[in-house]
């Protein structure tokens, strides 16, 4: 077991040699492009943190452009709610006003329309009394004035009642 306590000096030399050899193979061919692909997938990785960290910032502003997008179009329908009720209520007061408008002028016009029927109801009532008041009389006066002294006194005693104002 001495040997393993004193190496011999072809076995130090070819170990070392072997081992340089495979340290240049390992590092030519398969360090480097382990190292490579190892640097290509962290690039990567940090592309794609890169362009998440875009698409967050995007889909954040987009959720604020659509939250005023929201809000402003809240707005714009409560405006517009607000100015519909304010256009029916000037409409319903318009309307109100012109039925009242009319409805006065329908009244006056019916109390006109009144008047004059009332007027030539009273007008044909007067000529309808004239006309029985002249046949009254002409009867009356036919009966009882067939003598002359009667019907004088008859005339006196109308022209005596009779007011010319």
């Amino acid at each position: 077991m001495d040997f393993l306590l004193t190496p011999d000096p072809g076995l130090v030399f070819w170990t070392t040699l072997t081992f340089g050899i495979l340290a240049f193979v390992l590092k030519k061919f398969a360090w480097g492009p382990i190292l490579d692909a190892l640097k290509f997938r962290e690039e990567t990785i940090e592309h794609s943190l890169q362009a998440a960290e875009r698409a967050k910032t995007e889909v954040e502003d987009l959720a604020k452009l659509r939250q005023e997008m929201i809000d402003s179009a809240k707005n714009e329908r409560d405006e517009l709610l607000k100015e519909t009720r304010e256009l029916k209520d000037k409409i319903l007061s318009e309307a109100r006003s012109e039925a009242q408008l009319e409805a006065n002028k329908m009244i006056e016009s019916a109390r006109k329309q009144i008047k004059a029927e009332k007027l030539i109801a009273i007008k044909d009532l007067k000529k309808q009394v004239a006309v029985m008041s002249i046949d009254i009389a002409s009867n009356i006066i036919e009966s009882e004035l067939k003598d002359e002294g009667k019907q004088k006194e008859i005339i006196d005693k109308y022209l005596d009642n009779v007011n010319f104002n």
